[in-house]
């Protein structure tokens, strides 16, 4: 009888001998395979040329700091990453990933040879495609930039592998992996994981409490399975960033486990010690604005500065931003954190923590704010704007295309007379010399008279000592009549060197036919070629410049005439070698102390100007009307300074309209609307500084030969009639196109590219005149 377990089925003996023919042909064709790929890698480790190391450019993000040098204002570059030498790593992450995905890579020769065998067998049997791989291989997988799983990547791959076990200690290959392999939410390294994750470092020298802990170091290196969420399933298949969902967080737990396993296996762990661990609950929630981190916020603008500033620099001029961005360099700026923080409070309308009189007012108003430190031309705050990548209303830069950008040239009315008070002084008229100071006046010389399309000039303003008015009570009153006469006498070349000296580098004029003002660079000419440029008017601030300017001018008065170019760089420095630095100089604007001493004492007098707080401060009110109004301003502004900080502040709007309030009125002066911003700001930063006001006190002036008496031109002859507000402007002596008159117009954009569309040209025509 024969067994029935061991007989074969009718048929069977003749289907068993195909499916064996079949092994040993696949066996035979893996051997071929395998005998293949083993030439190709004894060919490759000869002759393929593969990136190492040493020769890999890895993209490391420059950090921008405040000028502490300690505080993140922004990240650069495509990729989030921080280099750490291996050496100046704490064990934590290296024994972390040991245990996660290699526990033989301190033994192995680099190459996991059963993974490429058991991928050499899939690829020839149509098996599932393997990824199994040592931590050298998948440095050399990144390195080299070698995607997918077939068979001839793992045998590259393998390559690669093998050279850098042969030319690189098992100790520099785990710091090239630590500081290359991407852990998610853009973070690329195992510096930039902890600081996004944790908040947290891997350098072992810094404090105790900032390193990143063994059980924090295992949820990180948990990620690196797969960093991301699977695009197609990202529910299904989130990974294991535990603040993605549930299930990511359980795969976070399970993997943490995981690893904790291996690093007792290891040894780097007793069992005790494993048992004591933890699994960390303090990885930071996902932040849904990480992008707002460079150019989204109001220091985005800061950062456009310092870019444009560093492409002038012999490091980096006529090279890509790239450069800068992927260099992984340490740029400290100029801003300093507090005042930077008091700017923002202040100038973005929108907070609550912006004056009661300009909160809550409607869209289309708009602050910028910038404050300079006086002697050095450091920018210590800078608001143009509440998102860099929008529109600049503080200043103006180029770009990496050599294209100009910004928003932020105003005229300045009446703040301007600040630099036509400087050069009075300078040229030794006392602020106690008498003028005329009528309510209207000609000005034959300028072609300000009542038979001319512009008509006589006229103050905005009356003032107690009016017909007959001191230098220092027409500036306090702010009478047009008085320093339209004072730049007549002094000549607009004087004005305008003056103001260019003090830090005024642009200047926007009027050109028949275009209906923009044009940038005109004030260091271009001589001041009296640039004058011809510019009408008598330039001393009411009828023409443009930008907010950044008028603050480094405001800090030169504040420094005793000392000019300092105004920049946002402090230093540059990789691998802790400087690169560049700073270059602080001086020049002196040819003001003694008597000249200074009258200027802080005329200025401290502008009741806008008082602080309150102890500080001896100066300062001037400002505004620009337009259209045919006596009373709708387009602009206002307060600039003004302490011994230790100067600042300028625009309010307007960002569509040319006059300011007018959420409750309909119009009556918004520089005294109501730019000066609550600046002395808010000027209280609060002064305050968070720390300094002393004891230190910063201004100078009483002598006033030799005190109150001469000025040589008067005949008082006009009397009117029964104010100018009709329907005159038009005087044209200016460079152009025979119409200049617009000293009592304002609607706004027009710069040249500059603008960050909003252009706005319909209006034609400007006479009103009152600055305040």
């Amino acid at each position: 009888m024969r067994n029935s377990g061991s007989t074969p089925e009718p048929g069977g003996a003749a289907q068993v001998r195909p499916r064996r023919k079949r092994r040993r042909l696949l066996v035979v064709l893996a051997v071929c395979t395998l005998l293949a790929g083993c030439g190709l890698v004894a060919g490759g480790y000869y002759f393929d040329s593969v990136p190492t190391p040493s020769d890999l450019k890895l993209p490391e993000s420059t950090t921008v700091y405040y000028a502490d040098g300690r505080t993140p204002m922004a990240k650069l570059g495509a990729q989030n990453r921080t280099i750490v030498p291996y050496d100046q790593m704490n064990d934590s992450a290296k024994q972390a990933i040991v245990a996660a995905e290699d526990r033989t890579f301190w033994t192995n020769q680099g190459i996991d040879f059963k993974g490429v065998l058991r991928a050499a067998w899939a690829n020839v049997s149509g098996g599932q495609r393997q990824g199994a791989s040592t931590l050298t291989q998948q440095y050399a997988r990144i390195a080299a930039d070698l995607r997918g799983v077939t068979y001839s990547r793992k045998l590259r791959e393998a390559v690669i592998a093998w050279k850098l076990d042969d030319a690189y200690s098992k100790e520099e290959i785990l710091g090239f992996y630590l500081n290359t392999v991407p852990f998610g939410r853009g973070a690329y390294g195992i510096e930039a994981a902890a600081q996004t994750y944790f908040g947290k470092t891997v350098r072992r020298d810094a404090p105790a409490a900032r390193q990143l802990t063994p059980a924090e170091a295992m949820v990180l290196c948990a990620m690196v399975k797969q960093p991301e969420a699977d695009p197609a399933d990202p529910e299904g298949s989130p990974g294991y960033d535990p603040r993605r969902n549930a299930l990511a967080r359980q795969n976070s737990i399970d993997r943490w486990n995981y690893i904790r396993d291996g690093m007792v296996k290891l040894g780097y762990l007793t069992p005790q010690q494993a048992a004591d661990l933890a699994y960390p609950d303090t990885v930071r929630p996902i932040d849904k604005d990480a992008g707002r981190s460079d150019l989204d916020r109001p220091t985005g603008l800061v950062v456009n500065h310092v870019l444009a500033e560093l492409r002038q620099t012999e490091p980096f001029r006529g090279k890509p931003d790239e450069v800068i961005r992927d260099g992984g360099y340490r740029i400290v700026t100029t801003v300093d954190k507090r005042v930077q923080d008091a700017a923002e409070a202040a100038a973005d309308i929108r907070r609550d923590t912006a004056p009661q009189a300009v909160r809550g007012q409607p869209r289309n108003w708009q602050a910028a704010l910038v404050a300079v430190e006086p002697g050095t031309g450091r920018v210590l705050g800078y608001y143009g704007g509440d998102k860099g990548s929008g529109a600049d209303y503080a200043g103006w830069y180029y770009d990496e295309n050599g294209e100009t950008r910004g928003f932020g040239q105003h005229p300045p009315g009446s703040s301007f007379k600040v630099y036509d008070l400087a050069a009075a002084v300078r040229d030794g008229i006392s602020v106690k010399q008498r003028f005329d100071s009528p309510d209207t006046k000609e000005f034959p010389a300028s072609g300000r008279t009542r038979g001319s399309s512009a008509g006589p000039i006229r103050n905005a303003e009356r003032a107690s000592c009016q017909p007959d008015c001191a230098l220092w009570e027409a500036t306090v009153a702010s009478l047009n009549v008085t320093y339209f006469e004072l730049t007549e006498k002094l000549g607009t070349d004087k004005v305008i060197e003056m103001a260019r000296q003090a830090g005024v580098e642009s200047m926007w004029e009027t050109v028949r036919g275009n209906p923009r003002p044009q940038r005109v660079d004030l260091r271009s000419d001589p001041a009296d070629e640039v004058a011809k440029r510019f009408s008598t008017e330039v001393g009411i601030g009828q023409y443009g410049i930008t907010v950044q300017d008028h603050a480094n001018g405001m800090a030169t008065f504040a420094a005793g005439g000392k000019r300092a170019d105004a920049h946002f760089v402090r230093s540059v420095t990789k691998d802790d070698e400087e690169v560049w630095a700073e270059q602080l100089r001086t020049t002196d604007l040819g003001l003694d102390r008597e000249a200074t001493d009258q200027l802080d004492w005329t200025l401290r007098r502008v009741r806008a100007a008082e602080l309150g707080n102890g500080w001896d401060s100066a300062g001037k009110t400002g505004t620009w009307q337009a259209g045919q109004s006596t009373t709708q301003n387009v602009h206002t502004w307060m600039v003004g300074w302490t011994g230790a900080l100067a600042s300028a502040v625009w309010l307007g709007t960002t569509d040319g309209k006059p300011l007018r309030t959420r409750g309909g009125s119009y009556e918004v002066y520089g005294s109501t609307g730019a000066a609550p911003i600046w002395r808010q700001f000027m209280t609060r930063a002064t305050a968070a500084m720390k300094l002393d006001p004891g230190k910063y006190r201004f100078g009483e002036p002598k006033f030799p030969g005190e109150t001469p008496e000025p040589t008067r031109s005949a008082p006009p002859p009397p009117t029964t009639a104010a100018p009709t507000p329907s005159q038009t402007p005087s044209p200016s002596p460079s152009s025979s196109s119409p200049s617009p008159g000293p009592t304002g117009r609607p706004t027009s954009r710069p040249t500059l590219t603008p960050s909003l569309p252009p706005l319909p040209t209006v034609s400007p025509t006479r009103t009152r005149g600055p305040r």
